[in-house]
């Protein structure tokens, strides 16, 4: 039975499990979940996921939420071990995944996802509520409802992510991706053309989840991730 993805094309977190299908080549059902008409806070919906958030995974009867904890279950049922997700035995290969996958949520994801309330959601939100009833839910989160861009917020997260990204570059200086510099066969990344003697270096979820954040930011021309300013990450 084919996979079905319940979740919001806009969403990061649908975009994440999304790239990681979309990497591992495996074939699904979409079935989109309207956020602005709040079929997410369906008792249907949350009968499936409890916090009534995207995505939520449907394998053959299985569920799953959680959009890392997704994308971790993909790899291991649809990659191999080895390839997106670190052999389990490998105990020092793993721990450095793991610290990668730790450090784009708690030292990426914040500030990238800030700027893009901010820069992005914000002002949607605040064209339409003028037009929609106040209890719409416009964008899916509160904290977005009808308020102009803080231009306050917007320096003070830059600056905190400018930080984080001399972080990422002291730890690119030193290996190829974030979670480690070994060679891997078989891996078809849209993300990434390194390859040498019919094998890839060794890209992880780790890498690839920093894809959809990162594509706001470059909506909002945030250079941050191109930028020379940090090679390493550039590259």
């Amino acid at each position: 039975m084919v996979l079905k993805l319940y979740g919001n094309l806009n969403a990061t977190c649908t975009k994440r499990v999304r790239t990681v299908l979309a990497e591992l080549d495996v074939p699904y059902e979409f079935i989109s979940i309207d956020l602005a008409k709040g079929e997410q806070k369906t008792p249907e919906y949350l009968a499936l996921q409890p916090f009534g958030q995207v995505p939520y995974l449907d394998d053959d009867g299985f569920g799953l939420f959680e959009s890392r904890a997704i994308a971790r279950y993909l790899g291991l049922k649809y990659g191999g071990v080895g390839t997106l997700i670190p052999e389990p035995t490998d105990v020092q290969k793993t721990a450095l995944f793991e610290q990668a996958a730790s450090i784009e949520m708690s030292d990426f994801e914040p500030s990238a996802v800030g700027l893009a309330i901010e820069n992005l959601f914000k002002p949607y939100a605040f064209s339409l509520v003028s037009q929609m009833d106040s209890q719409a839910h416009c964008v899916g989160d509160d904290r977005m409802y009808g308020k102009p861009t803080d231009t306050a917020t917007v320096e003070r997260l830059k600056a905190t992510l400018e930080g984080k990204m001399a972080g990422y570059e002291a730890i690119l200086s030193k290996t190829q991706f974030l979670a480690g510099n070994v060679r891997t066969w078989g891996l078809r990344s849209q993300a990434q053309n390194h390859v040498t003697d019919g094998r890839h270096q060794e890209i992880t979820l780790a890498d690839l989840f920093h894809l959809p954040c990162g594509s706001l930011l470059e909506q909002q021309g945030i250079d941050y991730l191109v930028s020379d300013r940090w090679p390493n990450v550039a590259r």
